[in-house]
């Protein structure tokens, strides 16, 4: 499939997605959006994919919404069919809504925040299951001093990364955030120098790749995304049921047997 605003990319079991208006700092468009679905559906869908990179093109990750798409943004758009479209009750609904999509995912996403996250952007990176950021990189929410509020979940999804006070500070004044304050209080995992970025997210996309079962992994994610669910209880009887299916699994017995005869790992995923 071809893209206009991103480049899709797989090589060693990684896909790599790269929003590419690096002339725009990326500015996130409607094109941009359905490209960003469909490349993740697709990296979702291929056996031949283990983990998913997202970052984006020259010296920023996002720098938000595309403004001059913002001048001419109807209200009711918002209320649109293509952004309320019925749940499917099989699945968490939580999980379906317009950008929530990420969490279920079965496979690691994994953001490379090589520069500006802003509005929008910020907001794809937080779904992002973990953040590694360029020192460089500077975070905003944006949306306050636009006029507009927490969007897309981020009241939801903010404080649970870097806790309730820490989110009111960073929606309510919508500052600049260097990416020394992101790593104090949560908002990135890992800083890297810009020039070794991508070298060091790739090391850890293939030490995922090579070393975790995916099956295990995609278990481990949901389980993880659960929580605010579920009580204790729920939370321990769930694992329950999952150590049971995983201790049947083919990729528990390779698992083991690896771990025995001292050598990498051959995981299936079944």
């Amino acid at each position: 499939m071809s893209y206009q605003h991103i480049l899709y990319d797989v090589d060693a079991k990684i896909a790599t997605i790269t929003l590419n208006r690096p002339d725009r700092m990326n500015a996130w468009t409607a094109t941009m959006e359905r490209e960003v679905r469909q490349a993740m559906d697709a990296a979702a869908a291929d056996d031949g994919v283990r983990a998913i990179i997202l970052t984006g093109a020259g010296r920023a990750f996002c720098a938000g919404a595309d403004m001059e798409d913002l001048k001419t943004l109807d209200p009711n758009d918002i209320r649109s069919d293509e952004w309320m479209k019925p749940f499917n009750m099989n699945r968490r609904p939580d999980w379906q809504t317009r950008y929530s999509f990420y969490p279920a995912i079965p496979k690691p996403v994994i953001g490379m925040l090589n520069g500006a996250a802003a509005g929008i952007g910020l907001v794809h990176a937080l779904y992002c299951d973990v953040r590694f950021a360029a020192d460089n990189t500077v975070f905003t929410t944006s949306f306050s001093r636009r006029g507009l509020i927490a969007e897309h979940g981020l009241s939801w999804m903010l404080p649970r990364i870097v806790g309730h006070a820490n989110a009111l500070d960073l929606l309510m004044s919508a500052r600049r955030v260097s990416s020394a304050e992101a790593l104090q209080i949560g908002l990135v995992n890992r800083l890297y120098p810009a020039d070794q970025l991508r070298e060091k997210t790739l090391e850890y996309a293939r030490d995922l790749v090579d070393f975790v079962s995916p099956r295990a992994l995609g278990v481990i994610k949901r389980q993880v995304y659960e929580v605010p669910f579920q009580t204790l209880a729920e939370a321990t009887i769930d694992a329950n049921r999952e150590m049971a299916l995983a201790a049947q699994s083919e990729d528990f017995r390779e698992g083991v047997a690896s771990f025995l005869e001292k050598r990498p790992p051959r995981f299936s995923g079944k």
